[in-house]
C-alpha cells in the first residue's frame, strides 16, 4: 500500500503563492499517474491538475490553468503542486491522489486508488 502525505497550506492572503507537497511512503509512485484535488465546504471533490509518471504531461482544471502548476520529483517520490495568485475562491483542502494503473491523466477521483489525508488551504480577500 502506498501512503500518501501533503503538507504545505495554511492561511494567505490573496495574491500569494504556496507550494504543496505530497510524499509518498511505503512504496515508490514513479510510475504512478498523480493528482491533486479539492474539496470546498458544501461541495464535491474536483480536478485541480495531473501529471504523468515522467512528468512529462500534465494537464489541468480551467479554473487554475495558468496560475498551478503540478510537477513530480520522481528521486524523492515526491509530487508538488504550486499555487500562484491565489484567490479566495481556492479555498478548500487540497487532496494529493495516485493511480496505480493506467496512464491517462484522469479527473475522475473514483479512477485514482490512493488518497492523502489533506491539507486545507484558506485564502483572503
Amino acid at each position: 500500500q502506498v501512503q500518501l502525505v501533503e503538507s504545505g497550506g495554511g492561511l494567505v492572503l490573496a495574491g500569494v503563492s504556496l507550494r504543496l507537497s505530497c510524499a509518498a511512503s511505503r512504496r515508490t509512485i514513479s510510475n504512478y499517474v498523480a493528482s491533486w484535488f479539492r474539496q470546498a465546504p458544501g461541495k464535491e471533490r474536483e480536478f485541480v491538475a495531473a501529471i504523468s509518471w515522467t512528468g512529462g504531461s500534465t494537464s489541468a482544471a480551467a479554473s487554475v490553468l495558468g496560475r498551478f502548476t503540478i510537477y513530480r520529483d520522481n528521486g524523492k517520490n515526491t509530487v508538488y503542486l504550486q499555487m500562484n495568485s491565489l484567490k479566495p475562491e481556492d479555498t478548500a483542502v487540497y487532496y494529493c491522489a495516485a493511480r496505480e494503473t493506467g496512464r491517462l491523466l484522469s479527473s475522475k477521483p473514483d479512477e485514482y486508488d490512493y488518497w492523502g489525508q489533506g491539507t486545507q488551504v484558506t485564502v483572503s480577500s
